[in-house]
């Protein structure tokens, strides 16, 4: 089963479990969305939403090793290589209708945003880890005065 926004909100020390019960009553009675009722009737930041509905996004989202992630050269001009780093996001591939993108969770708010305004083809992410997104980077995107190193840094401040 996967993980609900509400329960992720609760997990993250955003809303209680009292305020995400009240959430779900009203949601029953008006058909809102959970995070747009979470705003209203609790003054939640659509920041914390979008951080919450990252991870019950990468909750679905298939994790990739570094042996699986080898970017189709035809995708690789979706993107130019200072949105790659800024947004740290890897195209991969066509999987039929959809683009496949790759990132890693920490990233993930960032790379959906971007995604959703730049790209104009129905797009789904797989995930790894940001040493390996940091690899690809460098060597797909290069782009002067950036490594991997970097990615580990803007990470973990």
């Amino acid at each position: 089963m996967h993980l609900r926004l509400g329960d992720v909100l609760v997990r993250q020390g955003v809303i209680t479990e009292a305020q995400r019960d009240t959430i779900l009553s009203e949601q029953k009675r008006g058909g809102r969305p959970f995070g747009v009722l979470a705003e209203t009737l609790f003054d939640v930041s659509p920041d914390a939403i979008e951080k919450a509905w990252a991870t019950q996004y990468a909750d679905l989202a298939a994790a990739v090793s570094k042996h699986e992630l080898t970017p189709e050269p035809e995708v690789l001009g979706l993107i130019d290589n200072r949105q790659a780093w800024q947004f740290r996001v890897v195209p991969l591939k066509m999987d039929g209708p959809e683009m496949v993108f790759c990132t890693c969770q920490e990233s993930l708010p960032r790379a959906l945003r971007f995604v959703g305004w730049r790209v104009g083809l129905p797009c789904y992410f797989v995930l790894t880890d940001p040493k390996t997104l940091g690899k690809l980077l460098e060597t797909h995107f290069p782009l002067a005065g950036m490594r991997a190193e970097e990615i580990f840094a803007k990470l973990s401040a």
